[in-house]
């Protein structure tokens, strides 16, 4: 976990509770350096003007100049030149500002690796070295590979297992969303990778980049990488109108894994002319249902004859009015905590925007300070209300009624309050829902023409998808079987029988552990999103 937050309150509590192992990041300790650069004609020098290099750059640190352009210096020549490492492919022909960013010996960090993996422990990381709101995962960072490679170089009676874990998230930044944990089988560190290591140079870099791959690989395997979100949507979409999934009602875990073997599909088909055209109709499909406010899975709904669908229309107007008047109290009484939430999050979400060079619209942090807004805000909320009816019953009850009871009256509208606010939030969930739903029925009453078009427009792709998916499907994927839905029950739902999901076999034989063997290990998480409708 990076250092910095281990400075952060409530954050840095629980980091050090966790057993957490500070990482010392270079660019936490940037800094702004003096005068202007510039570069030279043929990009392999930096010339600077009013600058102090010789007291504020050394080799191998970074010079930032802009988000997407960070050079690594090979010598200090002088106050005013820099030699770089690579020459710049952009070149700068006038004087710029420029960020200073410190090479960092991490040598403490990696011994404390070594010393827990040694003890047997588990050390989990995050190989793409911070969180992000991308469609696929960032190149990884070396660090997981050296850890493992070095902790098994410095003991050899060690055998580091790493496990790769896939984060899957719906909607990441909304409270009480969803997402799934996935497993992929451990990666065995080989013993002559871990030779090579020991011998330097380009040897220890091949069997650094060998880890590496095989971690990429391990990766993959559990999470969805798309080029972009707009693919996202398309394979989302695609899923969804294969007919034979459709027809059963998928766990989570069952999603994020036809999202992925889709996208392998899909970038195996991605230059075809039929499958560029099918993409296009799904596009077409998706901004269709965008027009009209619907989600996919509503467009069936839009069979309700404009007579069915008017009471109906009616009944859920009536109860969505009932719940607003019973939920609107709880609406109130937690409107200070809603504001702080929307300000501190949304505050956050533009500090982390402006200090990186990869978020799209950060909105990998919003859930994050959600959470710790309402866990350190809301129990001073409730103190702050059970306070205002300790006064209330004080100035009005007492004497008649005893002060143990007026603090009693007190603390239980405290412990209640908690319950009150959930009860709040699942009416508010249950509201929105209600609302979701008028969509459908609005389109089938007034304009029963259009939601046959649309009707008629799916039933039409998901023939095509369903045909290209089964056609096509062997060459991309070894273990492709269209009828292995066949077999489902429509009742249950999902893709296998039962909770036990068979063709996973044992998780002993999944994991492929020796059973005679104790073995160390890293996990290395990656974090995706993924669509839910």
């Amino acid at each position: 976990m990076a250092k910095s937050s281990f400075k952060k309150k409530v954050i840095g509590q629980v980091a050090t509770l966790l057993k957490a192992i500070p990482v010392i990041r270079p660019q936490d300790l940037a800094s702004k350096g003096q005068g202007t650069i510039r570069s030279s004609q043929d990009g392999s020098r930096l010339i600077g003007t009013d600058t102090a290099f010789l007291q504020q750059v050394g080799s191998r640190d970074l010079i930032f100049l802009s988000k997407t352009v960070q050079i690594q210096v090979a010598e200090v020549v002088s106050d005013t030149e820099l030699v770089l490492k690579k020459p710049l492919t952009d070149l700068v022909s006038e004087d710029i500002p420029y960020k200073i960013i410190p090479h960092v010996d991490q040598k403490t960090l990696y011994d404390q690796v070594h010393k827990r993996l040694a003890e047997s422990g588990s050390i989990v990381i995050f190989p793409e070295g911070g969180s992000h709101d991308r469609s696929q995962m960032l190149p990884l960072k070396a660090g997981f590979a050296i850890m493992a490679l070095g902790a098994m170089a410095e003991h050899a009676d060690i055998s580091v297992k790493i496990v790769p874990v896939g984060l899957n998230y719906f909607h990441p930044h909304k409270f009480r969303s969803r997402a799934v944990i996935s497993y992929g089988a451990p990666i065995t560190v080989e013993r002559e990778w871990v030779e090579s290591y020991k011998q330097g140079g380009p040897a220890k870099r091949e069997a650094i980049a060998a880890l590496l791959e095989a971690g990429h690989e391990g990766l993959k395997s559990v999470t969805v990488n798309a080029p972009n979100y707009d693919t996202l949507m398309i394979i989302a979409a695609a899923r969804r109108l294969y007919r034979p999934v459709a027809e059963h009602k998928l766990r989570l875990d069952q999603v994020v894994e036809l999202n992925r073997r889709f996208l392998l599909g899909y970038k195996h088909f991605e230059k075809d002319p039929r499958l560029i055209e099918l993409a296009r109709k799904i596009q077409a499909y998706n901004n269709t249902l965008k027009y009209f406010g619907l989600r996919d899975h509503q467009v069936e709904r839009t069979k309700t004859t404009p007579i069915s669908a008017a009471p109906l229309l009616l009944s859920r107007i009536t109860r969505l009015l009932g719940l607003a008047l019973v939920g609107f109290p709880a609406l109130l009484l937690n409107l200070p905590i809603l504001l702080l939430v929307s300000t501190i999050s949304q505050k956050k979400q533009k500090e982390a925007l402006a200090g990186s060079n990869v978020k799209i619209a950060a909105r990998d942090v919003l859930a994050t300070w959600k959470v710790l807004v309402v866990a350190i805000f809301a129990p001073v909320v409730y103190w702050f209300y059970s306070f205002l009816l300790f006064c209330y019953l004080y100035s009005t009850q007492y004497p008649q009624m005893s002060l143990n009871r007026v603090l009693g009256w007190s603390v239980a509208s405290w412990i209640i309050q908690p319950v009150l606010h959930y009860v709040g939030i699942r009416l508010m969930e249950t509201g929105v829902d209600l609302y979701k739903s008028l969509d459908p029925l609005l389109l089938a009453t007034f304009n029963p023409n259009a939601a046959s078009h649309l009707r008629s427009m799916r039933e039409r792709l998901s023939d095509d998808i369903t045909a290209f998916v089964n056609e096509n499907g062997p060459t991309a994927l070894e273990d492709f079987d269209p009828h292995k839905f066949d077999k489902l029950d429509k009742a249950h739902g999902g893709m296998f029988d039962g909770s036990k999901i068979s063709w996973l076999g044992s998780d002993r034989s999944l994991f492929n552990f020796n059973t005679n063997s104790s073995s160390s290990s890293v996990s290395i998480a990656s974090s995706d999103s993924n669509d839910s409708s």
